[in-house]
């Protein structure tokens, strides 16, 4: 997915970009831009902080002033305060997989995984007034249960009528993804320490490497789609995928 923001120029009216990729912004050329420091995903910059993001916001809506072009491409001064490391955050601890589990190894841990996470996760929740679990409709116990039959080397049925099962596959994935975040989440983490500990800590991210190989492998092009694009975050595959 592009990380350059839509803009549009009708009748007059016109948008600011807001650019996270630089030389994409500068290739495409949209009549105003404003290149933004901060991760994928993350145009505002870190969530919960509405003071920052508006602050961003401001920036970019001010490039509306300028009268000078026809293109215009500022920088946004400031780093995302969130990207510094915490160095008093520990992250909650839990079995690493050994090099070369196999996918039973793997499921049986996963779903040991989810068990004791529950209580750093209860916390967040309590904390937070909500959750960001919930794509598969599925209790996190039961989405890591069907993870888990796909590690198996099974081709699990949906649990859902009208969702393909590559497609809940991809949902359940999410699911894990957000319900260990929001177990690890707590201080002010960056949001490189969070993905270092979920990509390579945990046997929530050595089972979802694997289920990426498990889709690129496949012949059901529905499955190598997601195991190829929508898993494992491109800075994330391992060079011997």
């Amino acid at each position: 997915m592009s990380a350059l923001g839509h803009y549009i120029e009708e009748e007059g009216i016109a948008t600011v970009a807001i650019s996270l990729i630089r030389p994409q912004t500068e290739n495409t050329k949209p009549p105003r831009a404003l290149w933004v420091p901060f991760e994928l995903g993350r145009p505002f910059g870190p969530p919960g902080d509405p003071a920052f993001q508006t602050r961003v916001l401001l920036a970019a809506l001010r490039m509306l002033e300028r009268d000078n072009g026809p293109v215009v491409i500022e920088d946004f001064p400031d780093d995302d305060p969130r990207a510094q490391p915490d160095a008093a955050w520990q992250p909650p601890r839990v079995p690493k997989p050994p090099a070369g589990a196999t996918g039973d190894t793997l499921a049986s841990m996963l779903e040991a995984e989810i068990a004791l996470l529950q209580g750093a996760r209860q916390r967040w929740i309590t904390g937070h007034g909500r959750s960001t679990v919930g794509l598969t409709g599925l209790p996190i116990s039961d989405a890591g249960r069907y993870v888990g039959e796909w590690l198996r080397g099974k081709s699990p049925l949906s649990p859902r009528d009208g969702f393909s099962a590559p497609l809940m596959l991809r949902f359940a994935v999410d699911d894990l993804k957000a319900h260990h975040l929001e177990a690890a989440t707590a201080g002010t983490a960056s949001s490189r320490q969070l993905g270092d500990w979920l990509w390579n800590d945990t046997a929530a991210g050595a089972a979802i490497h694997a289920l990426r190989e498990i889709g690129v492998a496949s012949e059901d092009e529905r499955l190598k789609l997601i195991g190829g694009n929508f898993l494992v975050p491109a800075i994330r595959v391992r060079s011997s995928s």
